[in-house]
């Protein structure tokens, strides 16, 4: 990060600042998504799948990124998003009903999902090959500081502010924040002039590897808190405290896994998570010691930060920095397929087998993704 920020001091800042706030509101509304939905809304399993369902139909448009790409500039781009995610946000608090509150999901999704695609092609054009996945590993540790400041505003304020109070001034601190990022967003911050979208064969790991990861995180995104709401009860507060305590370890966790791509390589690192996330799956499948659920719940946010290791190897395999942004947005396309299906499947799956059917799905998904980081392959290298 030092390296950049000698040779690209303003893009760098506007990084660190657009993710600052991204997260925060993200995170603001994550935390108090499942208890205001269950509290206040009354919604059921089978309905909080259909809601995570539709909020990832904007990840299946974000392809579009590569093409708002060609007219608009990825700093841009990331302004609007946060802007939209406000504005999401705020019409979430507002909902009475279900369709409401379908409409701030999906309204919210769309400024979250268009947002990484831009950001993380920045990165990839600017940095090198052996120091983008440090650099990633640094900006989701810094990410997860606006997590903590999240997390500690749900923690304190909810009661307070009522979740609904919660979801305004969250959300109205987003349009704020994206419009005065839209003026800092001029000029081209070093970028590439060009951009190209380009698909090809040759990516396939790539692009498989982006199905399996959606899976895997959607299924425990979507029903991890949701089990532990619905089966033990636990408060917004207590909530609260566990995305501060992930957030906590983050700041340093996604560090040492950036470093550790770096050292090792894509296809071990990948290889090693999977083989940790087999038991956490397990875990929530069997396990009813609420204490040991939070423990693996913490472990298994820890592992969403390998999902770095699939973005860095598209850079290594990849022809041109001008088809970087298309493809990264392809990647979160591919990844909501299955997000979209996935919830839905998983809460009918509850409601059908029982609670630890969605998980043990998720178990069939980490072996297949074992499986394929096998085949991942440098061109260069050896192995």
């Amino acid at each position: 990060m030092r390296e950049m920020f000698r040779t690209h001091r303003r893009t760098l800042i506007y990084l660190i600042v657009s993710n600052l706030l991204l997260i925060f509101g993200f995170r603001v509304w994550q935390a108090t998504f499942n208890n205001f939905a269950v509290e206040t809304l009354h919604i059921g399993p089978e309905v909080i799948g259909g809601i995570q369902s539709l909020r990832e139909l904007p990840g299946l448009l974000t392809f579009l990124v590569g093409f708002l790409a060609l007219v608009l500039s990825e700093v841009r781009i990331m302004a609007f998003s946060v802007m939209v995610l406000g504005i999401g946000i705020i019409i979430t608090g507002q909902a009475t009903a279900l369709p409401l509150l379908l409409i701030g999901t999906v309204v919210m999704s769309f400024g979250f999902h268009f947002f990484g695609p831009s950001q993380t092609g920045i990165i990839l054009m600017q940095v090198d090959k052996e120091r983008a996945p440090k650099f990633l590993g640094q900006l989701k540790s810094i990410g997860a500081v606006g997590a903590i400041v999240a997390t500690g505003a749900v923690y304190f304020l909810a009661d307070r502010l009522g979740y609904r109070g919660m979801f305004f001034i969250t959300g109205a601190l987003m349009v704020a924040g994206g419009i005065v990022l839209f003026f800092m967003g001029k000029g081209r911050h070093g970028l590439p002039p060009k951009r190209r979208v380009v698909l090809r064969k040759k990516y396939w790991v790539f692009y498989s590897l982006a199905f399996l990861m959606g899976s895997r995180r959607h299924i425990f995104t979507t029903f991890a808190i949701f089990l532990l709401v619905s089966k033990f009860g636990i408060s917004v507060k207590t909530t609260a405290i566990l995305f501060l305590v992930n957030n906590l370890i983050n700041t340093y966790a996604y560090q040492y896994i950036g470093k550790l791509v770096s050292r090792v390589g894509e296809r071990l690192v990948l290889t090693l998570s999977s083989i940790i996330l087999i038991p956490i799956f397990l875990g929530y499948a069997y396990v009813g010691i609420l204490p040991l659920l939070y423990v693996l719940f913490v472990l298994d946010n820890i592992l969403f930060g390998v999902n770095m290791a699939v973005t860095t190897y598209l850079q290594k395999i990849s022809d041109s920095q001008e088809e970087i942004t298309s493809n990264l947005s392809l990647q979160t396309t591919i990844n909501h397929i299955s997000a979209v299906i996935v919830p839905v499947i998983g809460g009918t799956v509850w409601v059908a087998f029982g609670a630890q059917a969605p998980f043990l799905f998720g178990v069939i998904i980490v072996i297949l993704t074992l499986a394929l980081a096998q085949f991942m392959r440098v061109p260069g290298t050896v192995g």
